[in-house]
């Protein structure tokens, strides 16, 4: 068996996920002269997306072009970026140890996982090709161009109910696709009932589409139903096991908890982006990514100064 090879170095702070979440907290980090590496596997909860939304000078963006940016604009601190995803992490007595794929080691003060998350995505023809060109999972980010238009609404659970209503702000012509599932009480159906949204319970055959853009949901027994765009509702899991190795506590949902602050309940381990309990928005999530960063270098500054004094105190 090959020996791991350790690094030499120990960062201050090692970030693990290169969207909006750990590119922001680099920026900052950068900024405050930190060392810093970022890793960053390539692979993002909106890498199907056409376009970012909702995020001030930056609205109708490519995903791609964002990250590009970004990382032009950190190039300047001096941040290494590394493009390997990190499979192993672990609490060390004074800092963490990260492993990536290669068996290489790498130390940190501290540590943080801005690795996000993805998206269930339902086994139905059709899905796949439509997926972030004309069928999303945040109306906040892609509602504006489905409005007025005709829009389905996928979830086998109660959350699609919640999205149907959320929607008809951006258009009064919704369907809900239960796909077999049956969530809905009586309360529920008086409720679209009264805001004249039409449920179909019967199970999905497929998304028709034409190089994405959705035409119709074809059910199981034959009928197809035109829409211009689906939003879906199907859950999501964590896109890295880090938190899970490293002691981290969970919500039910699967969400990795956080303090105001992004700390975890592990010290010097600290969460940013989709990962965590905060809306699931990319300038949320670089928000969040920048507070990490500044809490992050103020307890380092805080630790340096109690080391001092205690030096100083064996001194005397």
């Amino acid at each position: 068996m090959k020996a791991n090879k350790k690094q030499n170095i120990e960062y201050d702070v090692i970030i693990v996920g290169g969207g909006p979440a750990g590119l922001s907290a680099a920026l900052i980090l950068g900024r405050c002269r930190r060392k810093v590496v970022l890793f960053d596997s390539g692979k993002y909860r909106n890498q199907y997306a056409t376009q970012i939304n909702g995020y001030l000078t930056r609205d109708g963006i490519a995903p791609k072009e964002f990250i590009k940016l970004s990382r032009l604009e950190i190039a300047k601190y001096q941040i290494e970026i590394i493009e390997e995803e990190i499979e192993n992490g672990r609490k060390m007595d004074k800092g963490f140890e990260v492993t990536d794929r290669h068996g290489n080691v790498y130390l940190s003060k501290k540590l943080l996982l801005a690795t996000g998350l993805q998206d269930s995505i339902p086994k139905i023809i059709g899905f796949d090709e439509c997926y972030g060109i004309s069928i999303f999972h945040c109306p906040y980010c892609d509602g504006w161009e489905a409005k007025d238009k005709a829009i389905g609404i996928y979830s086998r659970t109660k959350a699609g109910y919640d999205q149907a209503l959320n929607l008809y702000n951006w258009s009064k012509d919704i369907i809900l696709f239960t796909d077999s599932a049956d969530y809905l009480d009586e309360k529920m159906k008086n409720m679209l009932y009264a805001h004249k949204i039409k449920v179909f319970t019967q199970k999905i055959e497929r998304f028709g589409n034409e190089n994405g853009s959705i035409k119709y949901i074809e059910l199981i027994d034959g009928r197809k139903i035109n829409r211009d765009s689906v939003f879906f509702s199907t859950g999501f899991n964590q896109r890295s096991i880090l938190a899970e190795q490293l002691g981290c506590s969970y919500t039910k949902s699967g969400i990795i908890i956080n303090d105001k602050m992004q700390h975890t309940n592990i010290p010097g381990l600290f969460v940013a982006g989709d990962a965590s309990q905060d809306m699931k928005l990319v300038i949320v999530a670089a928000a969040e990514g920048a507070k990490a960063a500044v809490v992050i270098h103020t307890e380092l500054v805080r630790e340096r100064i109690k080391s001092m004094r205690k030096i100083k105190t064996l001194a005397k």
